[in-house]
This record gives structure tokens, C-alpha cells and sequence, in this order.
């Protein structure tokens, strides 16, 4: 189960872009406290539970709060051009 956030919007020069946010892997350091450098192998983030509990932030594979997870944005552009056509107008 993947996490995945999409953002629509539309920006200053009426370009609509769509953000796509996916959480890889886990880059928490459990040696920390010891001085060393260790992480536990976790791939991928997935949710432990459903969209809007407190533990949808929670890894259900390694137990790590998302935010140890690598955040990827992909970034894509769906109507680049300033027309009429394009940005809704008549």
C-alpha cells in the first residue's frame, strides 16, 4: 500500500500542476544514541492505519513516524499554456 498525497493547482501564470508526494525508505538512525550508524531496511512507507487517525502517520512495517521516510515529489504539469482554452475561460 502506497502513500500518496496529489495536489492540484494552479499557479501564478495559469498553469495547472499536479504534485504527487510517495514516501520510500526509511532513513531513521537506531544507533544514534550509541554513535554508530544503523537503519532497520525499511523500503517503503505504508500506513497502519486509515486516512485521517492519528497512526495513518505510523509505518506499518517498521513503526517509524513518515517523516524518517524520504519524501519523493514528482512535479507534473497538466496545462502549460495561458489561453483562454486551457485556463476555463470563455
Amino acid at each position: 500500500m502506497r502513500h500518496r498525497q496529489v495536489i492540484l493547482r494552479r499557479s501564478a501564470n495559469s498553469a495547472l500542476t499536479m504534485r504527487c508526494v510517495r514516501y520510500g525508505e526509511c532513513q531513521k538512525n537506531h544507533a544514534a544514541g550509541v554513535g554508530g550508524y544503523a537503519v532497520d531496511g525499511c523500503r517503503e512507507f505504508m500506513a497502519s492505519g486509515q486516512e485521517g487517525t492519528g497512526s495513518e502517520l505510523i509505518c506499518a512495517a517498521c513503526g517509524c513516524h513518515r517523516n524518517f521516510h524520504r519524501r519523493e515529489v514528482e512535479t507534473e504539469v497538466l496545462c502549460p499554456c495561458s489561453s483562454p482554452s486551457c485556463n476555463g475561460r470563455s
